[in-house]
Formats: C-alpha cells, structure tokens, sequence
C-alpha cells in the first residue's frame, strides 16, 4: 500500500510541476528483485487512486528480468532472486546488474 500511495505522490507532484490534470497510463517497470509484488501493487492503486487525478487510470507493469555479473567466470547470466548461483560455473559471486528497479517508465496525461 504504501509503494502505491509514494507512486500517487510521485504523479501529484509531477502534476503540478508539468501542468496536467489527469493521467490516462502509467507504465512501471518492476524487476523481481526489488521486492514487489506486482498483483498486490495493482490491487492497492486501485484503491489509492479513487478521487484523484489517476482514478480512472490504467497500471501497466513491465517486469524485467533479473541478471548479475559473475565474478568467477566474468558472464552476465540472469537470475531470479538475490542470492542465486551463477547457472554457468556455481560460483555466487554476483553483482546484480538489473533486476531490483522500481520506476515509472512512462505516463500517458491530460
């Protein structure tokens, strides 16, 4: 609930500042590793936005996927959650590279 709310607060700020008054689209890209789970962010903005300037607004989530860097055999290699091995060599010194994002993309506005 409260990512929802930050995101409400985020395109009310952004409202002011670039001069519109309803948003139509939000597209937000969401990795697997940043701790949110995008159904649950759906339901709650839906609730969050009622009488605002997003009320009738549409939540796009794009997932991206998750990669690290292996320190062992120096590959990009993609992972699902923090703390996975390299599916490469087995080795778990990575460094996530892409995965753990939380941002808006993109807004379609009025």
């Amino acid at each position: 609930m409260s990512i929802a709310e930050g995101l409400m607060q985020i395109l009310e700020d952004q409202a002011k500042t670039q001069c519109y008054s309803q948003v139509k689209t939000i597209w937000l890209e969401v990795g697997p590793l940043s701790a949110v789970e995008p159904e649950a962010l759906l339901f709650c903005f839906d609730a969050v936005a009622r009488g605002t300037l997003a009320e009738n607004a549409q939540l796009k989530i794009i997932e991206l996927p998750g990669m690290a860097w292996c320190m062992q055999c120096n590959q990009s290699v993609a992972i699902t959650q923090r703390y996975d091995a390299c599916h490469q060599c087995g080795s778990y010194q990575l460094t996530v590279t892409q995965g753990d994002e939380l941002r808006i993309k993109e807004l379609e506005v009025e």
